[in-house]
C-alpha cells in the first residue's frame, strides 16, 4: 500500500537484464516521497544470476538506520543493518555470503544476492528510518529454474519425454510430429512434471526429437528408436 499525498512521487520500476543478471532501476518524479511510504514489488530472477534490490530513494544525509529483513523458507529471518551515526554495519542469521550490501550502505543501501538459487525465494524488506519518517519497500522474489528433461524408450518403439520444473509447467512437442499423449504428473516437492508419450510402431522414423519450452528457455533431446538405454 502506498501512503502518498497529492504532491507525492510517482514511482516506476524498470527491470533490466544485463546478460543473465537482473537489475532494478528506479525512476521517480521531481516530487519527494512522503513518509510513511510503503511499496511492494513482485519480481522474477533466473537461476544463478545476480540480483540487486534497491531501497526507496531518499536523501541519505537524513538517514538514521537502514535495515534489510529477509524471510526465506526453512531459514531464520536474516537481517542486515546499517547505523549511520556510528557508521556501523551488522549481519544476523544470514545463511552465507551470497546476501550482502551491493554498495557502501552510507552511499546506497541496496542489497545484492549473487548467485541466486531457488533457496533464496521469499520476502526482502528494506526499511529506512530517517529524520523525516520511515520508508519501506518489500520485494517478493521468485527464482526461475530450468526444467530437468528426460527422454527414454519403452517397448514397441514408444518414446517418453518428461520435463520436471517449477511453475509454470513446461510444454513438450515432437519432431517428426506424431499423435502423442501429454499429461501432468503429480509431485509432492513443489514441482510440476509434464510427461509426453508417443507411439512410433507404425512409423519409419529412425530418430525422434523432444522439444521442451519453458520460461527459462528451450531445450531439445533426440533419441534413436532402436536404442535400449535412456538419454538424460
Amino acid at each position: 500500500m502506498h501512503t502518498l499525498g497529492t504532491t507525492s512521487a510517482l514511482r516506476l520500476l524498470i527491470f533490466m537484464l544485463s546478460g543473465n543478471n537482473l537489475f532494478l532501476v528506479t525512476q521517480e518524479t521531481e516530487n519527494q516521497l512522503i513518509p510513511p511510504y510503503e511499496a511492494t514489488t513482485s519480481l522474477l530472477a533466473h537461476l544463478d544470476t545476480k540480483v540487486v534490490l534497491s531501497c526507496p530513494r531518499v536523501t541519505l544525509t537524513n538517514l538514521v538506520v537502514a535495515t534489510w529483513e529477509i524471510i526465506i523458507r526453512d531459514k531464520l529471518p536474516c537481517t542486515l543493518a546499517y547505523r549511520k551515526d556510528k557508521n556501523e554495519t551488522n549481519k544476523s542469521n544470514c545463511p552465507d555470503g551470497r546476501i550482502t550490501w551491493a554498495y557502501r550502505p552510507d552511499e546506497n543501501p541496496a542489497l545484492l544476492i549473487h548467485p541466486v538459487t531457488d533457496a533464496y525465494e521469499g520476502g526482502y524488506i528494506c526499511n529506512l528510518i530517517t529524520a523525516e519518517g520511515n520508508f519501506q519497500h518489500t520485494y517478493h522474489l521468485q527464482v526461475l529454474v530450468p526444467p530437468e528433461v528426460t527422454l527414454y524408450l519403452l517397448e514397441n518403439r514408444t518414446a517418453v519425454c518428461q520435463a520436471v520444473s517449477r511453475k509454470p509447467s513446461a510444454q513438450i512437442s515432437w519432431t517428426p510430429e506424431r499423435d502423442c499423449t501429454t499429461e501432468p504428473v503429480n509431485r509432492d516437492n513443489h514441482t510440476v512434471t509434464v510427461q509426453s508419450k508417443c507411439y512410433w510402431a507404425e512409423s519409419n522414423a529412425s530418430t525422434v526429437i523432444c522439444f521442451v519450452s519453458h520460461w527459462t528457455g528451450n531445450k531439445s533431446l533426440s533419441i534413436e528408436l532402436g536404442q535400449e538405454k535412456s538419454l538424460k
